[in-house]
């Protein structure tokens, strides 16, 4: 790599607080790579030989099941991909390729396993990182399992505004079978959605989403913070409070009249 990414990479989370030496060592063979649309970077059931960090671009994490194929995630940067397989040196569970033109940082695997086990920073952030990703599944779970097709719709367009700008308007830059199937819906479904959603402060022309009544939006979609997080659309989220009335405060309040007497 040129010394102008390296410097850029360094200032990457998962990079930006280990030691210059081990730094070095695991950028001394890694790659950093222009991919154009449509290339499969990785296949499920195959071992990683690369750590995949998506600097620019969008990719798609989808599956395979006998003929069948759904998207599981869009990532965007900066992030990696699929790191639980490099940490174990374990076979890819998912896909994934570009949605777009991406610039992808491929570091080989077996140093990034071997670096992860003599530097602490390194070793915190990858770990850091496996926890945002294992919560952000649990997230989407909670969305699939909770929510009807409409409200995740309703959030998923939120969460799309407020990641292109807060301007109100929405590009799908993807195609709508994709954006189904990370919705956990058929087309026909989000079609339907999409129509009905005119009755909740949406307008719709072709690949563009406007929301003409933000409110209503947000009517419909009751964004939350254990859902959603905390910083996913962060001036709409129903916050989290704890009533003095659960056994938990109960019993502690009763235990400080206890020690007071």
């Amino acid at each position: 790599m040129r010394r102008s990414d390296v410097s850029q990479i360094r200032d990457l989370p998962l990079f930006s607080d280990m030691s210059a030496a081990h730094f070095e060592s695991l950028v001394s063979a890694a790659l950093l790579q222009k991919f154009p649309e449509g290339i499969t970077l990785i296949h499920e059931g195959e071992a990683p030989d690369f750590l995949h960090v998506i600097v620019d671009g969008t990719i798609e994490l989808f599956a395979n099941w006998q003929g069948r194929e759904t998207t599981i995630d869009i990532v965007r940067p900066v992030t990696t991909f699929i790191l639980a397989a490099v940490v174990r040196d374990e076979v890819y569970l998912k896909s994934a390729r570009t949605l777009a033109p991406s610039r992808i940082l491929l570091l080989p695997a077996e140093a990034v396993r071997d670096v992860f086990g003599r530097d602490a920073a390194f070793a915190r952030s990858i770990v850091n990182e496996l926890a945002a990703r294992y919560r952000s599944v649990v997230r989407v779970l909670k969305d699939h399992k909770l929510r009807t097709g409409i409200e995740r719709l309703a959030n998923w367009i939120l969460q799309e505004n407020r990641l292109q700008g807060r301007h109100g308007r929405v590009k799908l830059s993807y195609e709508k079978r994709k954006l189904s199937a990370r919705l956990g819906m058929t087309p026909e479904n989000l079609s339907r959605n999409l129509a009905s959603l005119s009755l909740h402060g949406i307008s719709i022309s072709g690949h563009e989403i406007s929301i003409v009544d933000r409110n209503a939006l947000l009517a419909l979609a009751k964004p939350h913070t254990l859902i959603d997080g905390s910083d996913a659309h962060r001036d709409d989220l129903i916050t989290v409070s704890l009533p003095l009335s659960t056994p938990s405060t109960s019993n502690l309040l009763r235990r400080k009249r206890i020690l007071r007497s």
